[in-house]
């Protein structure tokens, strides 16, 4: 998978939205599975249009993210989101300025109200999914 930096290069290389949005369809199309074990109400994402499952793991300190959808533009932009957050830690986490990389992708003011909606809903369940490791350490 790629990073965030990877993404934001290949980004910066689309001029039109029309070629953003295909390479989203593309990156969508990379989505890892997620095993429908996991498509559940524990895991879904509220405040999407579309059916969003985000699955946390921690290893060694850092999480990383499985999820899906029903919609492949949104699986677009879990992966984007994925290539955001895997690796962090709970304090880089809570600091990422995602809306500011996604203007920097050029996504921000394409994305309709809906689709921007559910993108800060998985951010909103990821960042809970943080609180929650931290509390449980402390």
């Amino acid at each position: 998978m790629e990073n965030i930096e990877t993404l934001s290069d290949n980004f910066s290389f689309l001029e039109s939205w029309e070629d953003k949005y295909q390479y989203l369809l593309d990156l969508g199309e990379k989505l890892e599975p997620l095993d429908t074990c996991f498509q559940t109400d524990e895991f879904k994402v509220t405040g999407c249009q579309s059916q969003v499952w985000l699955v946390p793991e921690i290893k060694d300190g850092k999480f990383y993210f499985k999820a899906t959808s029903d919609a492949m533009m949104v699986r677009g932009i879990i992966y984007v989101l994925k290539a955001i957050y895997n690796g962090k830690s709970i304090h880089e986490i809570k600091n990422i300025e995602v809306e500011k990389i996604f203007a920097t992708l050029g996504l921000e003011g394409h994305l309709s109200s809906s689709r921007r909606n559910g993108m800060l809903s998985m951010v909103e369940k990821i960042r809970l999914y943080a609180i929650k490791a931290e509390a449980q350490q402390q």
